[in-house]
């Protein structure tokens, strides 16, 4: 039997990271992986939607050429090349991710594993053993009662990266970071898409200024959108698809090729072998301390599987925080009211912190600040000026509460107001911070300032 310091159970962006750090602390590390290295994210999520959404956004550039004094003619897409440009951009990730196991001197274990107790790993019938066992499983899309996926007429987000014909009609259900980018990609593609969401306002977890800055740059964009709606029942038997929609009006039937299910995703803890260590779960989340160890001795888990943001980024951050605490490093618990969420349609939203209702539910008495792209320079170049940046700040203490983005290249700007969190900064010390000219970036300041009534272009 193979005998290691740590395990890792799964390659995604938390897995293969936390084994990444792991070596580096000279723990001899093993990652058990059942499909491609680095997961759904590199291979199915994160990065191959990445690059759809570019080529949707390069496609716009193309059609609203003459908007920047230039002529292109007939601006054509071909569905199937940009499919396998996204698919190609998966692949090279994936051998990156290869090359790093291999740099950092990672035995990578192919196949699928289930943890035993005794601090075991069966992967396809062989045993492994470690000192700790990470679990790093991630997620899948969550399918519910009212729409079961068939993989043909009824999606996940898998399948909408690869189909092999684009649909010329479109629904997408939920309205999340998924469901507002495959929206974006098909609609710039020129698929008709509705959007069904069952919440009150799109992208619901954002402020609602956000949320209504988008719905209105969508419905220019030709989205149809439809909101406080469910979808109770879909009817696949003919060639397309009929979707019974009930909203705050009745009762409709909405028709189309394909329904895209985006209602969330749901944790991959079944028949991993939870139940015979013992480890706790509630309903599909593994429960975890402030440094990702279970009720089981030896045994953690990071990533989708754990109650915190099912998000890349805090996945990775957590095996890191995990494996540096078996190592026995100083480390603090994460900051989860300090993670920031992107969403790379078009316009890009990104956030970070208290949205001005949460800060006002909390009891404090706030300072807002906004700034609009449509007066910034850059943007007005760029000719990109939709949305705005927006600012929420204490008023007693000036604590940075939280920060509100959204337009173009937006999630390249959140990590000034994430790193101004962590750091503590105010609002003062922000304007005290001079900003380059001409760029996007200088909304941000331009926004604190016009909470403490000091903006200079409005």
């Amino acid at each position: 039997m193979s005998k290691y310091d740590i395990i890792v159970l799964g390659s995604g962006p938390g897995g293969y990271v936390t084994a990444i750090r792991a070596s580096q602390l000279g723990f001899k590390t093993a990652i058990v992986e059942k499909e491609s290295l680095g997961g759904v994210c590199l291979n199915w999520g994160c990065i191959p939607t990445k690059a759809l959404l570019k080529s949707a956004q390069v496609f716009e550039y193309l059609k609203h050429a003459s908007d920047y004094g230039l002529k292109v003619k007939d601006a054509e897409h071909d569905f199937d090349a940009v499919v396998k440009r996204s698919r190609g951009v998966a692949d090279g990730m994936s051998n990156g991710v290869k090359f790093l196991m291999k740099k950092n001197k990672i035995d990578v274990i192919e196949g699928y594993g289930k943890i035993k107790p005794g601090k075991k790993v069966d992967v396809e019938g062989t045993e492994y053993s470690a000192d700790h066992i990470i679990i790093a499983t991630g997620a899948r899309s969550r399918e519910l009662p009212s729409l079961p996926q068939d993989g043909k007429k009824v999606i996940g987000y898998r399948k909408a990266m690869t189909l092999e014909k684009q649909p010329k009609k479109m629904i997408v259900v939920g309205s999340g970071a998924i469901g507002v980018e495959f929206a974006y990609f098909y609609n710039s593609m020129g698929t008709e898409v509705t959007i069904v969401e069952y919440m009150p306002k799109i992208v619901p977890v954002e402020d609602d200024e956000v949320s209504k800055q988008l719905e209105r740059s969508f419905k220019k964009s030709g989205i149809k959108i439809k909101t406080s709606a469910e979808v109770t029942s879909v009817d696949t038997s003919g060639t397309g698809v009929k979707a019974t929609v009930k909203t705050k009006k009745g009762e409709e039937v909405l028709e189309a090729d394909i329904v895209l299910s985006a209602v969330g995703i749901k944790s991959n803890i079944e028949n991993i072998g939870l139940e015979d260590v013992g480890i706790a779960v509630d309903r599909d989340k593994i429960l975890v301390n402030d440094y990702y160890q279970t009720n089981i001795p030896g045994y953690y888990a990071i990533g989708d599987v754990t109650p915190g943001q099912a998000l890349a980024h805090v996945a990775s951050a957590e095996g890191i925080l995990c494996v540096e605490k078996i190592a026995g490093l100083h480390v603090e618990a994460l900051d989860y009211g300090n993670i920031p969420g992107c969403t790379y349609c078009s316009p890009e939203v990104a956030s970070v912190g208290l949205t001005e209702a949460q800060a006002k539910e909390q009891g404090y008495d706030i300072k807002v600040g906004k700034f609009p792209f449509s007066a910034s320079g850059k943007a007005s170049a760029g000719g990109n000026k939709d949305g705005f940046v927006k600012v929420i700040f204490d008023a007693k203490y000036g604590e940075w509460l939280g920060c509100h983005m959204i337009g173009a290249g937006v999630t390249d700007m959140i990590a000034e107001a994430v790193l101004g969190r962590k750091l503590e900064t105010t609002g003062h010390e922000v304007l005290k911070a001079v900003h380059p000219h001409p760029t996007m970036s200088e909304a941000v300041m331009e926004a604190v300032a016009d909470a403490y009534d000091e903006v200079i272009h409005l």
